[in-house]
């Protein structure tokens, strides 16, 4: 058995995180590879299957990595599946959440190439504090925080001005809860509740990612919590006709009146932060094989039929 865990060629020297999984894998008898998705070399069929993991550096080469993913899985099993790749790294996603109900915080989707109305747009929706992301992005990648104050709005402008002169971008209140309560995390495996985080930033960021010197810890899931990450993650199935995901990570911050938001479904490169949950790297290296099994057991049948029974051409388990 071969498996690649798909990662990029900068991967930061600290990122650690996924050993416990390599470990799992590997007591399991799997051969384990690392390869960067953009290297030509790498030949994806010779895998039994592809864990996309650590793929951090695709955001301003959008088109290409979702090329790759829809062709890795035509030559090996991927995980999750290149429909999911499509819909989730775009975050117009979110919009499609918020439509099915589901608490989001707030967005307005910012056009590439327009000169928004900042201070109109802020004033209209009462809202203080600006936060703005750009539409593909990872590791708060040209996000900028502003007051709607004239020195506050001058510098979004600014931003925005560079940013949207190339791409387009999202505009949504700032929720300073992510300063003192932080962003919690839930992470689901093979369609189970496994373990949740809480993130936080260093004193006065916003930023909850390792890069930026954030902390994290484990905590206990709220009710509310997981309901909303099931509801979320069966919209993402139906919608991308996916079948049951491998992996999701539900991040949510708290708004004004404490109640939980989410500000990303992370269904494609989440951290899963073994570090807190050991185990949990057991729990996805069983599901991962168990999907493998199942899938070579219906190509076997179908190759009985007479239908190939190549990866390439078996039915792919999401």
């Amino acid at each position: 058995m071969r498996i690649a865990l798909a990662t990029c060629s900068d991967l930061p020297a600290w990122e650690v995180d996924d050993r416990p999984l390599r470990a799992a894998l590997a007591g399991r008898g799997v051969e384990v590879a690392e390869p960067a998705w953009d290297d030509p070399a790498v030949d994806w069929g010779a895998f039994d299957a592809c864990l996309i993991r650590t793929t951090w550096d695709y955001m301003e080469r959008w088109e290409a990595y979702v090329d790759w993913a829809e062709r890795v899985a035509g030559l090996t099993r991927l995980f999750n599946p290149a429909a999911v790749v499509r819909w989730n790294t775009d975050k117009r996603y979110l919009e499609r959440l918020a439509e099915a109900g589901l608490p989001v915080v707030p967005i307005v989707r910012l056009a590439r190439g327009s000169r928004p109305p900042l201070a109109r747009w802020m004033a209209e929706r009462g809202w203080s504090r600006g936060f703005i992301k750009p539409r593909i992005g990872a590791t708060s990648r040209e996000t900028l925080r502003f007051d709607a104050d004239a020195a506050g709005l001058a510098a979004a402008s600014q931003h925005l001005e560079r940013l949207l002169a190339r791409e387009d971008a999202l505009l949504q209140p700032y929720l300073a809860s992510v300063e003192t309560a932080g962003e919690r995390s839930l992470v689901f495996l093979d369609g189970r509740f496994s373990h949740a985080v809480r993130k936080l930033p260093p004193p006065g960021d916003y930023r909850v990612q390792d890069d930026f010197g954030a902390s994290d810890e484990p905590v206990a899931p709220e009710p509310a919590e997981l309901e909303l990450t099931a509801r979320a993650v069966a919209l993402a199935e139906k919608v991308t006709g996916s079948g049951p995901l491998l992996y999701a990570r539900a991040d949510f911050l708290r708004d004004d009146a404490g109640a939980p938001r989410f500000t990303e479904l992370e269904l494609v490169e989440p951290s899963l932060f073994f570090r807190h949950a050991p185990a949990a790297a057991g729990r996805l290296a069983d599901a991962l094989l168990r999907r493998i099994a199942t899938a070579e057991r219906r190509a076997g049948a179908g190759a009985g039929l007479g239908a190939p029974a190549s990866p390439a051409a078996a039915e792919r388990v999401s």
